[in-house]
């Protein structure tokens, strides 16, 4: 009996090497992001949608016999508290943190992770930004072990005023952002941007509001209204977007809105019919553009299906998919090897082909533009939030076209 149990020990250790890992285990990715107040009902969306794409990961085995398992931590939307729960985080052994819900968090965690992983050698974490869009994060603040799927702000504004720019009609352009680095940098670029491309058109307008406080933006759409506007550019998101809109609905605003984040929970509502034809987002996911691949489709119906919900945070399918492929290719879950395999990798992604340019991790990606508009069923199969209003996508930029250069000065580990 003793032989046969060390037979079966050793065939059980032959099987595990074999497979590249002693057992199999599951690997926890550390949700640290708003799950309460004005931007709680997005953060919880986002929780969902990287839920879902671990469980499909774990059904179809894209970690060869590892396992995800998502763990969210509400920060409030605070970076000293999140500072607080990447600690916590640390403590439960958890070496994947996701966040992506504001740049004034995911700059405070970038350089919180980096320090902590100095100091810890062997205990590494990697940070999976979904969301967290400040250029300086894959620029002059870039780090080794950060990661961006999402397109950063630069990328989206260069995607988003070429194809504002070839619309005669734009003549007066009124700006409102938040105000943190994000909002400053969306304000600066859009300026910049429109000078080059067009220099004809007017600012004529440029404001900024604090950010998730803001309950009331009557003041600012009579302000939008009185400048003349015939477009608005903002990178509002969450409520800060669907009060702005319902704002200037109510005021009779006319203008046109280029938005980043007019696809997120509540602001489909927000703008029902009165946003139809006027209202477009620049993004890195279309759920109507034709040409997405099949999979596409299965993860949004299969969404909507289990949550009664709409998909429309791609990046952490993106994020999951190389994390996936790393795992298996390096047959580890340590960050150490995970990091490396995942510099230059490129994954199928809801939108194609996606790169994670190893120079600054940032990812790189087609990106679309698209309007709101009534569903048909046949240009515009998906509506949101149950409004029979979707997304028509008018135009995909492949990668080249939204790619900018970077200034990061990578710092390896040994």
């Amino acid at each position: 009996m003793e032989k046969m149990r060390s037979l079966a020990a050793g065939a059980t250790m032959f099987m595990a090497l074999a497979c590249g890992t002693a057992s199999a285990e599951t690997v926890k990715i550390a949700y640290i992001d708003t799950l309460s107040g004005l931007m709680g009902s997005l953060g919880n969306n986002e929780l969902k949608s990287w839920q879902y794409v671990t469980e499909v990961a774990n059904q179809q085995d894209w970690a060869g016999g590892q396992k995800f398992e998502m763990v969210p931590f509400d920060n409030k939307l605070s970076p000293q508290q999140s500072l607080t729960l990447l600690n916590e985080a640390a403590d439960q052994g958890i070496r994947y943190i996701a966040q992506g819900n504001g740049s004034s968090v995911g700059l405070a965690l970038e350089d919180a992770v980096s320090k902590y992983n100095a100091r810890n050698p062997g205990k590494e974490i990697i940070y999976l930004n979904f969301a967290a869009v400040d250029p300086a994060m894959t620029n002059s603040k870039c780090d080794y072990w950060h990661f961006r799927f999402d397109a950063n702000a630069d990328m989206k504004m260069e995607a988003l005023t070429t194809f504002l720019a070839k619309d005669p009609n734009v003549k007066k352009v009124y700006l409102i952002n938040q105000d943190y680095s994000f909002g400053h940098d969306v304000s600066r670029t859009a300026q910049e941007y429109l000078k080059r491309k067009r220099p004809d058109i007017q600012i004529v307008g440029d404001d900024f509001h604090p950010l998730a406080q803001v309950k009331d933006f009557s003041p600012y759409a009579s302000k939008i209204k009185a400048s003349g506007a015939d477009t608005v550019i903002t990178g509002n998101w969450g409520s800060d977007l669907a009060l702005l809109i319902k704002a200037g609905k109510d005021a009779g605003v006319t203008a046109n809105y280029y938005t980043y984040y007019a696809s997120t929970t509540g602001v489909p509502t927000a703008m029902g019919a009165a946003g139809a034809g006027r209202v477009r987002y620049v993004g890195y996911m279309g759920a109507n553009t034709r040409d997405n691949p099949p999979q596409a489709d299965q993860i949004m119906d299969g969404f909507k299906k289990k949550y009664d919900d709409d998909f429309f945070e791609m990046a952490a399918y993106t994020a999951v998919a190389m994390l996936g492929k790393a795992m298996k290719e390096t047959r580890s879950t340590d960050p150490v090897k995970v990091a490396k395999a995942m510099e230059g990798m490129k994954v199928q992604s809801l939108n194609g082909i996606v790169e994670m340019r190893a120079s600054d991790h940032q990812a790189q990606q087609s990106l679309v533009i698209a309007t709101w508009v009534k569903a048909d069923g046949k240009d515009v199969k998906y509506d949101q939030e149950k409004t029979g209003y979707g997304w028509r996508t008018d135009a995909v930029l492949d990668a080249s076209s939204a790619s900018q250069p970077t200034t990061c000065q990578m710092k390896r580990p040994n």
